[in-house]
């Protein structure tokens, strides 16, 4: 799922070297937590949330298949 995230978000920022995914598993849960360079934060979040959103929706989508526990992704600087 890290490689996922990785070949999304790589190519939209201008620093590519700065992405990185953290993984937070829990119990009943898995979270991604996706760090990037503060200047590229605009553009992984999107005109009112939409790139964050579809982002969202792959990674939940391919996860829906593999996981057995609630996925969540969250975007920090």
């Amino acid at each position: 799922m890290q490689n996922l995230i990785l070949s999304i978000v790589e190519p939209i920022v201008d620093y590519p070297d700065d992405v990185r995914v953290h993984v937070k598993e829990e119990e009943q849960r898995i979270t991604y937590h996706l760090s990037v360079n503060p200047k590229d934060v605009g553009k992984v979040i999107g005109r009112h949330g939409r790139v964050a959103k579809a982002i969202r929706t792959v990674v939940y989508a391919a996860a829906g298949s593999q996981q057995h526990k609630k996925v969540y992704m969250e975007i920090d600087e």
